[in-house]
């Protein structure tokens, strides 16, 4: 998702205000249901819904509900919507909870990176889809989606990305043997299926700041 265009869709008041209503619902919310709670007028609401559907934000669904006529839409945040910070509390509870019961196993760097690669080839097949075929496109991709602001620089042998912004940084800095190779598994689980690069480098916290990878284009 185009992150600009994210900033750009919530930067207007109400539209943000819609976005959040959407984001707490435990449930898809009708443009006259979030109208309604908003104290808005379902004119005013519709082409918000319509322009942040259009950038991937939100999800819509039909909903005849047994009635006669054109389907109620009915609009929920998309899957691969940024949290914005919105996610329930607990979550991380929940992740510094299981990263604790991960660390008391002491697992080898290597065997936490496969966790990673599993999510990675599953990454890579969702790009390929898109059209990004290209491995160095599709990791810089990805990483900009997580949110660690990539930063792309090197030769045509070999790629460098820094991540200057980590969304795990305060688990990373409690738990680097888990939440960096588990990192470095999913970059390598991408460049296998995806081919044309290999991973040389992976710079963890322990590393350097920011952490980095390094791809030696083939």
């Amino acid at each position: 998702m185009d992150r600009l265009q994210v900033f750009k869709a919530l930067g207007d008041n109400t539209r943000y205000a819609i976005y959040l209503e959407l984001a707490r619902a435990e449930a898809a919310r009708s443009t006259s249901e979030i109208a309604e709670t908003l104290d808005l007028h379902p004119n005013t609401v519709r082409p918000h819904l319509e322009r942040m559907r259009e950038i991937g934000l939100l999800h819509v669904e039909a909903d005849n509900q047994g009635t006669v006529g054109r389907p109620q839409h009915r609009y929920s945040v998309a899957a691969e919507a940024p949290s914005l910070g919105l996610e329930p509390a607990s979550f991380p509870l929940l992740a510094g909870l299981l990263a604790n019961v991960a660390a008391a196993c002491e697992p080898a760097a290597d065997d936490v990176a496969v966790a990673g690669r599993d999510h990675g080839r599953h990454a890579a097949v969702a790009r390929a889809e898109e059209g990004q075929r290209g491995c160095v496109q599709a990791v810089n991709a990805e990483l900009a989606d997580m949110g660690f602001d990539p930063v792309q620089s090197g030769d045509a042998r070999i790629t460098t990305i820094a991540f200057s912004q980590c969304p795990f940084r305060s688990l990373a800095e409690a738990f680097p043997e888990l939440v960096c190779h588990l990192h470095r598994g999913m970059i390598e689980g991408m460049v296998d299926v995806l081919g044309n690069a290999k991973v040389t480098r992976f710079a963890t916290l322990a590393d350097r700041d920011p952490c980095q990878v390094d791809l030696a284009v083939r």
